[in-house]
């Protein structure tokens, strides 16, 4: 979707690739075949480009800085990237600089002296790798201390641990904004989103809330988006519970919960961010529909039809090229329009014609 975005925004873009069949390729104007972590690509790869971006946050921070080093433009930057990177350094920083999250530990193994005192305060928690997780991946939800702690022990053997506090939630929010390369600030309408099994499966505009609470997730994107540095769009997950808004995830990239602006705001946040890493000035983030609901297709058992998701009036569906996987996020059906309920039964026909796994909400 990014390649798609790059001629409107007067962007050449190359992509890095681990192979021809990446979806990413089929829209970019070149490709370098090689992994993100791959030393050799990425001197190539920046023997090419004027700028480099990224669309997942699985790279190695010490290759990054190396670029840096050398005066290769890198956006967002390593230092930026490492909030997304690496959970448990977002944790502490957010947490020092007042922005509020789950009460949390980070621990490297089942023997961390911290560990038996913080369960026993908290229950159950949610643990998360600090690394590496994504799309659900790396979240579990243990029900029992044995389980936790046998949990610890799996994901401590690849990452630390980020141990939480498990929340009440009267909802979920996520707001993305964009930051240019001077500091220029813009952020999109908060929505709302519905989750299942950890994987965001439905975005939905408006968002719903009072004013006060998008003033306050519009504040805390800004307060974020300046203590991290981000340059181009940063994604932002609340909770909403007794609270108030806690910061779930983030991430320094066109995210998910952006999908909707494609067909439902002036300029999509993957032009903004190509505009925003390249030094330009953001486009508008005005929205110019009453109404948006985005329903990720996640793979269900067996395959659906996309032709039959197109036929459906009003659908815009995105194809992400994926070969079909159960549990796989295969594309998204967004649909705008004035009235978020037949929105909402509309793009759920699409989706499930798509052949979606997930269950309406």
């Amino acid at each position: 979707m990014m390649g798609e975005a790059a001629h409107g925004a007067g962007v050449i873009l190359t992509v890095l690739a681990t192979s021809l069949d990446d979806s990413a390729v089929a829209t970019a104007d070149a490709v370098i075949i090689g992994a993100p972590d791959d030393v050799a690509a990425l001197d190539e790869l920046a023997a090419h480009v004027d700028v480099i971006t990224f669309d997942h946050e699985l790279v190695e921070l010490d290759q990054i800085e190396a670029l840096e080093r050398r005066g290769v433009v890198v956006r967002p930057d390593a230092r930026a990237l490492r909030f997304a990177a690496d959970k448990g350094h977002q944790r502490r920083a957010f947490d020092a600089a007042g922005i509020p999250v789950p009460r949390f530990i980070v621990v490297a193994s089942t023997d961390d002296p911290m560990l038996k005192g913080f369960l026993d305060s908290v229950g159950a928690p949610v643990l998360k790798t600090a690394s590496g997780g994504y799309d659900g991946r790396g979240v579990l939800f243990p029900q029992s201390r044995d389980e936790t702690m046998a949990m610890i022990d799996e994901l401590s053997a690849v990452s630390k641990v980020v141990v939480e506090e498990r929340l009440s939630l009267r909802g979920e929010l996520a707001l993305v904004v964009v930051r240019g390369a001077n500091g220029e600030f813009a952020s999109y309408p908060l929505v709302s989103t519905v989750q299942a099994k950890a994987m965001c499966v439905e975005v939905r505009y408006p968002a719903g809330v009072d004013e006060s609470t998008a003033l306050e997730a519009n504040r805390l994107g800004r307060k974020i988006a300046n203590l991290v540095g981000a340059v181009g769009v940063l994604a932002i997950e609340f909770f909403i519970c007794d609270r108030g808004l806690v910061v779930n995830e983030i991430a320094l990239r066109p995210h998910n919960t952006g999908h909707w602006t494609i067909e439902g705001a002036r300029t999509s946040q993957f032009t903004n961010h190509l505009l925003a890493v390249s030094g330009r000035p953001l486009g508008s983030t005005e929205p110019i529909v009453t109404a948006a609901v985005m329903v990720n297709v996640v793979g269900a058992e067996t395959p659906g039809s996309i032709e039959n998701a197109r036929q459906v009036p009003g659908a815009h569906v995105h194809d992400y090229g994926k070969s079909w996987r159960a549990g796989r996020k295969l594309g998204h059906v967004t649909v705008v329009g004035d009235d978020a309920r037949a929105a909402h039964v509309t793009a759920w026909e699409s989706a499930r014609a798509y052949g979606t796994g997930t269950r309406e909400t």
